[in-house]
């Protein structure tokens, strides 16, 4: 069975092989990623994979446990001081970005910090000097204005918070003329 799971409440849906496993809509469930094991909520009950079947799926370890929720909240707080100790390094260094969310994987070995920028930025020595710091691996992604909206929230011209964080989770592509508009 084919489920859609979100890694983190900000993330875009992930599509997922439960295999054996029986998960339901809302469960935590443990997550095979490339960066380790991952917690998600599941968010879709058999979902149809919208962009490519062909896609490689992830793969569903288990369902949560207490201790893997446990291991999330303890993460929760430590992201908060690594986007602390990268904001003041990216003071330091002078560098051109915002630093605007960082998730650790379920085992706390690898961070991943996400930051918008105007033009590329050489943050190596960030990266190298994070690492030193948080013992751990790090890993920057850019993203653009639209995933920055989603990553922090906000309040729209509607006076509700933004769709882009509320229930829209995939973005179309916007032409030049809507954008303008």
């Amino acid at each position: 069975m084919i489920v859609g799971v979100y890694l983190q409440p900000k993330s875009k849906l992930i599509y997922c092989d439960t295999g054996e496993i029986q998960v339901e809509l809302n469960d935590y469930v443990v997550l095979d990623t490339e960066h380790g094991a991952d917690l998600g909520k599941v968010a879709v009950i058999e979902a149809q994979q919208a962009n490519n079947p062909q896609e490689i799926l992830a793969k569903i370890v288990r369902r949560a446990q207490p201790e893997d929720l446990e291991k999330a909240k303890r993460n929760h707080h430590k992201e908060s001081e690594a986007l602390d100790s990268c904001k003041k390094l990216v003071t330091e260094l002078g560098l051109a970005m915002k630093p605007l969310v960082a998730h650790y994987n379920l085992d706390g070995k690898h961070l991943t910090i996400y930051f918008s920028a105007q033009m590329r930025v050489d943050f190596r020595e960030l990266v190298r000097k994070l690492s030193q710091r948080l013992k751990t691996r790090v890993e920057l992604r850019q993203v653009g204005p639209r995933d920055e909206a989603r990553l922090i929230g906000g309040i729209g011209k509607c006076g509700r918070p933004l769709c882009c964080q509320t229930f829209l989770k995939e973005f179309a592509p916007v032409s030049i003329k809507t954008a303008k508009e």
